[in-house]
């Protein structure tokens, strides 16, 4: 699991995030904080491996608490999420290793499409990490895993898809000792049915998955989904 602090000074806002980051699997929230001096204690208390933070806190601004953290020696990931969308405070952040920059307001699918991308990075990173040394190749690997651009633009998926819920249903499918309904998927990953019988009918169709029948006593076949080995 992926431990999460969660930063906002707004006690309501600190609880919707958090509720936020609960529905995404692989994702638990292991501490909530409201100014900085609770996050910088957080941090030191126990392992923490992304925080969420906003920009506007009490007693320091989110990027003096990432600059603090850093003097400390916590290499921490951070996430900003904030209603600062000046480009100055922007850059200070990339400057200070921010992995995403999320503008308030915005979605459950925004901020879990950086959330799925962030695990998608530390996969990566394990992955190529086994090896010792990366080539270029797998540096690009690793720094592509970031990129939340828009399904149209990548190659092989059609309009409306994303790679990282491309990626999330894939990792279940691939985990499960026996073929999968819409409805089963839907559960293990947090998307709506529709969504994932979308995803499915297409990866179905591109030859990534099996699609059997099973059949009830009454009314239409069940449609489930097996992991085809490559």
């Amino acid at each position: 699991m992926i431990d999460v602090l969660v930063v906002d000074d707004d006690f309501r806002v600190a609880e919707i995030n958090a509720k936020y980051v609960g529905k995404v699997p692989g994702f638990r929230v292991a501490a909530r904080a409201h100014n900085a001096s609770q996050a910088l204690a957080a941090v030191e208390r126990a392992p923490i491996d992304l925080v969420l933070v906003d920009h506007y806190l009490p007693d320091q601004t989110g990027l003096q608490l990432v600059h603090h953290m850093r003097e400390r020696g916590h290499g921490t990931d951070v996430i900003m999420i904030t209603a600062a969308g000046d480009v100055a405070t922007v850059q200070a952040a990339m400057r200070l290793g921010a992995l995403h920059y999320l503008v308030k307001p915005f979605t459950f699918a925004a901020l879990r499409t950086r959330l799925d991308s962030y695990a998608a990075l530390r996969r990566t990173v394990d992955r190529v990490g086994g090896r010792g040394v990366a080539g270029q190749e797998q540096v690009d690997r690793i720094f592509g895993a970031l990129r939340t651009a828009p399904a149209s633009s990548s190659p092989g998926l059609p309009s409306g898809h994303s790679e990282p819920t491309t990626d999330l249903i894939c990792e279940v499918l691939h985990g499960a000792d026996h073929p999968l309904s819409a409805h089963e998927v839907a559960a293990r990953t947090g998307l709506s049915r529709s969504t994932a019988q979308r995803y499915l009918r297409h990866l179905e169709q591109a030859g990534r998955l099996h699609l059997s029948l099973k059949y009830g006593d009454t009314g239409r076949p069940e449609h489930r989904y097996a992991w085809v080995a490559p």
